[in-house]
This record gives structure tokens, sequence and C-alpha cells, in this order.
């Protein structure tokens, strides 16, 4: 059922620039700027005003796996399968820094909540810590035995890694991006067996387990208030996930390819996604639900809340259509045709009066000839 005051996300924005998958994607905290990475190995500063242009940076020399704002969105940092870290000023110069960072690829990047320092994670199996602004070298965390895919940097520095292992805790199989909850204690892991699954890492107890993709989830966020989570699927499609409920609450269906990432932006009033589908950026609003107020999430099992949405009755969702935006492109065309139409029908009855005028003007001259030879 829909709760009272809640609105369906709308599209709001549409770019297109990269020439390969897009891979990562990062709100600047201003709102005003979007960053992608994408397979083709550039990154694209989007400006969320229409009339002004986007930036493309070229610097790396394989493809962009992981970008992130600083907290001050005066930085943008990004890592690339070129085995280096860029540090950016997301400006029309577009001015960088090169870390040479690790022995292989860096699957990810992540700035300290305060901006001081640079997380980086690796298929080196290391984790490696730098400073911001005198951009070295700190310390290395290399216990992984595996390809480290991604990190995040809550209260504690947590990595996840092919070996099948978040350190410093357990966590499932094949888990290929995870996520703290606003609240620091519980996290979000994305699994290579098409689930999602919340954790509580105080207890290191399964929350939530949820089975709403047909295919691999390769990315999600959690809403600002932590109670809403946005999932990104092979299965081209994302799902906003009602935590409190434990149901889903949403099924978009923007992408026509696998989509690829997601994150909601600082306010929580929008959330942007990537994909392979020639390259596309979705930015749909989310600011007409009804945000509840921050609350513990239920544990697994509990009464009135369904911890495995895919067994209990089947929720209503709300499904945006695939075509809304040719529909749109469709009606704007003909708007234009309408124009161009009724601007030649206004020079053509310009033309009219013209010749009008001009035979009255003929007629009163051969008038006032006859009066005169009269």
């Amino acid at each position: 059922e829909q709760v009272p005051g809640q609105e369906d996300p709308t599209f709001e924005r549409h770019f297109k620039g990269h020439r390969d998958t897009v891979t990562c994607v990062d709100f600047n905290p201003n709102l005003k700027q979007i960053a992608t990475g994408s397979m083709d190995s550039c990154l694209m500063v989007w400006n969320m005003k229409a009339q002004m242009r986007a930036y493309r940076f070229v610097g790396h020399k394989d493809a962009v796996l992981s970008i992130q704002f600083s907290p001050s969105g005066q930085l943008l940092a990004s890592a690339s399968r070129d085995k280096t870290v860029r540090l950016w000023v997301p400006s029309v110069k577009g001015e960088s820094t090169v870390f040479r960072a690790h022995m292989g690829s860096v699957r990810s990047v992540n700035f300290s909540r305060d901006g001081e320092f640079l997380l980086t994670a690796s298929d080196d199996k290391s984790v490696k810590v730098w400073t911001v602004h005198r951009q070295k070298y700190l310390f290395s965390l290399s216990q992984h035995i595996n390809w480290v895919r991604c990190f995040s940097d809550g209260r504690l520095i947590v990595s996840a890694s092919d070996d099948k292992t978040v350190k410093i805790w357990d966590k499932p199989a094949g888990s290929v991006y995870v996520d703290f909850h606003p609240g620091g204690t519980c996290l979000a892991a994305a699994c290579t067996d098409n689930t999602v699954k919340v954790w509580d890492i105080r207890m290191n107890k399964l929350l939530q387990h949820y089975q709403v993709h047909s295919a691999v989830v390769n990315g999600l966020s959690f809403h600002p208030s932590g109670n809403y989570l946005i999932t990104a699927s092979s299965d081209s499609t994302l799902k906003i996930l009602d935590l409190l409920e434990g149901r889903p609450l949403y099924t978009l269906h923007g992408h026509q390819g696998p989509a690829t990432c997601v994150v909601f932006s600082r306010a929580g009033d929008y959330f942007a996604s990537g994909g392979s589908d020639e390259q596309d950026v979705y930015v749909p609003e989310f600011h007409g639900l009804k945000i509840r107020k921050n609350q513990p999430l239920p544990s697994q099992g509990s009464g009135d809340v369904s911890a495995q949405p895919s067994t209990s009755k089947q929720p209503s969702e709300a499904t945006i259509p695939d075509d809304l935006s040719s529909t749109l492109q469709q009606i704007v065309g003909q708007l234009d045709v309408l124009t161009q139409t009724v601007a030649i029908l206004e020079q053509r009855l310009t033309l009219t009066e013209n010749q009008l005028r001009e035979c009255i003007d003929n007629q009163q001259r051969i008038t006032l000839r006859f009066q005169q030879t009269d």
C-alpha cells in the first residue's frame, strides 16, 4: 500500500557522452555536479544546470573503476585499472595529480569523512592509506589473500575481497559491493548470488536477506535517512527497498542493459545510476517520499516485518515505463514542428498583408489619376 504523502520517483535528467560502459557514479555534495567513470578510461563531470556543458577528463590509460568527491566537493578522486589513482579539480581546467598507488588494478577509492585521508583498494590484495594535502603514502592493510574489490570508510576501515572475507569480520561468499548504514552499525552487501544482505556489524548477525533481482547485484547505496536501500543489477533494473518494512518499494526500468552502479545524493533528494546501455546516466528525483525518522533496522524473523520479501505476500511496486524518455523526445519534436509551421504561416500572412496594401495603394493611385484627368 502506498504511504500517505508518498510520490513515485520522477525522471530528472539524462546525460550521454561516454564511449563505453559506465562503471561508477557520484554526486558532488553541493548537488551541482555528478561525476561518472567509464571503461573508456575517461571521467565525465556533468552539471545539473542544462545550459552548462560537461567536462571530460582524460589522463588514465585504462578503465576507470571507482570515483568519489571529497566531502568539500573541491576534489574528485578516481581509481583505474592502469594501477594509478588521480586527484582532480572538477573545473574546466581538469588538473590532476597522479598517485602511483598499487601493483595491480585499483578497484576502489574513498575519502575519509574529514577529507584528510584517501583510501585505495587493489587487485594487489592491499588497502593503502594516503594523506590528501601532502599526497603522501602512510601505511598499508595487507591481510587479504585475493583481490580487494571494494572497501568503505565508516567508523572503521572495511575491505571486501575475492578471498570471501570482509576485514575485520567474515562475510558471505561472493560479495562484490558493500555500503555502510548511516548509523554506522549495519553493513549492506551485494552478492554474486543475486541477493542483498544486511548485517549487524557489532554482533556479526544477518538482519535482512533480499532476493529481488534475477541477476548479479552490481551496486547499492543507503538513503541518508537509513530507511531505504537502492540496488543496481545486471537484470537492467534498480530496486528501492524499504528496510523498515522489509520489502521492495519500487522497481525502475531506466536502463536497457545491465545497471552497473548507483548512489544517493547526500541529502537523499536524488539518486544517479550508470549502465552499459550506450553509457547512459539517469538522475531521478526521490524527494517525494515521506522520509521517516531514522530507526533501528528490524532483525531477521521479527513478527511484523518480513526479512524475506521473496517468500512473503507480493508487495505492490510502482514501475516507471521504459519508453518514457522516447515519448518525451517525440513530444518535443512535435512541438518543434508546430513552432516551425506557425512561423511559416505568420510569414505567409505577412506577405499577404503586404500584397493587399500594395493593391490598395495602386487602386488609390489609379483613382487619383482618373480624378485629375476629369
